[in-house]
């Protein structure tokens, strides 16, 4: 039992109206992700990822396969756990290359939205919070969205 001292409280200031709008996470086999690279080649990639992350995936594949694959294995996650915080899957207008996931100056993931999706999200007045993880077989994401309206 806890006592009443070892419990936190959070209070939200009054006046605040910062709301949860959706929860999305995925976990990504990243084997999957290989047979679909070997199946389809870099058009595989190329579909899921924006211009700049295609980039990196291509210096990490150079230097080492196995981190290119897990690279495009934690940008397909992310994107799955975003189309499903945001409410859309992949529809309209969500799609793979309107999403891409940077990261800041500290190093904490981030998204960066483009076009169509930038706008509906803007106009929503929407927040991410992302974070994402690969360990051995597996790549797994987790996305809240805030509504700071």
């Amino acid at each position: 039992m806890y006592q009443a001292s070892q419990i936190r409280r959070f209070e939200i200031k009054q006046g605040s109206s910062k709301l949860i709008y959706g929860i999305g996470t995925d976990i990504c086999d990243i084997r999957r992700i290989a047979r679909a690279v070997e199946r389809h080649g870099e058009r595989f990639a190329l579909k899921i990822l924006t211009e700049a992350e295609f980039q990196t995936y291509q210096s990490r594949s150079a230097r080492f396969a196995d981190r290119g694959i897990r690279f495009l294995a934690t940008r397909f996650s992310v994107k799955e756990a975003f189309s499903k915080a945001i409410g859309l899957g992949m529809r309209m207008p969500m799609w793979w290359t309107r999403c891409e996931v940077a990261k800041l100056a500290s190093g904490q993931p981030t998204l960066k939205l483009h076009g169509e999706l930038l706008e509906w999200f803007d106009a929503k007045g929407l927040k991410a919070h992302v974070s994402l993880s690969d360990e051995s077989d597996y790549a797994t994401s987790y996305v809240i969205v805030e509504d700071e309206k």
